[in-house]
């Protein structure tokens, strides 16, 4: 819930006071792709999400390290302007900024359908894993935002439409829910400091 990760309690399972973290016992974890892999790992998951296989891992590995600073970086920046920033300041971002943010992830985009996808049906190979997983949710932050990134590129519908069915459109709907109605969120519902903060670092840009 939210604030609930600033709190002196959630400092002892993550230092950094970001969500998420995970404790197992008196094991603490922070960084989303870390606590996925510990997870697949512990859990002993299908080998498909995490492949044994040390080229097809060292795909998903691939991809896991490098979607930090790109997808996950220009998508979630899409997101948060043109979703949140309104929201939060009343105002849009002026469209000449908007479209080099958008034009920022349309380069990524192309490098991953090119380098990352290429003609396969899965990032790793014949299957899912979780570095198809990782990709739907950075994906799908600037869609909620209502960019509709897979539009035009039907090769990146196709492997949505792929992954989407791979993990159950159900639960693939559940997941997304917070990001989908983010037109719902209004202001009063993030902390007045957080705000501030926010702005400040948006309207840098």
């Amino acid at each position: 819930s939210s604030g609930q990760h600033k709190t002196e309690e959630y400092r002892k399972v993550n230092v950094l006071m970001k969500v998420p973290a995970l404790k197992d016992g008196s094991f603490t974890l922070a960084e989303s792709i870390a606590i996925l892999l510990y997870l697949a790992q512990k859990f002993k998951t299908p080998d498909h999400w995490y492949p044994s296989d040390l080229q097809k891992r060292a795909r998903v590995d691939e991809y896991l390290s490098w979607q930090h600073a790109n997808i996950h970086a220009k998508g979630s920046k899409v997101f948060l302007t043109k979703a949140v920033l309104p929201i939060l300041t009343g105002q849009a971002l002026p469209p000449e900024k908007m479209e080099v943010i958008t034009e920022d992830l349309n380069v990524v985009l192309k490098q991953f359908e090119e380098k990352f996808l290429q003609d396969k049906p899965f990032i790793a190979g014949s299957e899912i894993s979780l570095a198809d997983l990782v990709a739907l949710v950075g994906l799908m932050q600037p869609v909620g935002a209502g960019y509709d990134l897979f539009e035009e590129r039907p090769k990146l519908a196709e492997w949505r439409r792929r992954a989407e069915e791979a993990v159950g459109k159900k639960l693939f709907q559940e997941a997304h829910e917070g990001i989908l109605n983010v037109k719902n969120l209004t202001a009063d519902k993030f902390a007045p400091e957080l705000v501030e903060n926010f702005k400040q670092q948006l309207l840098k840009q």
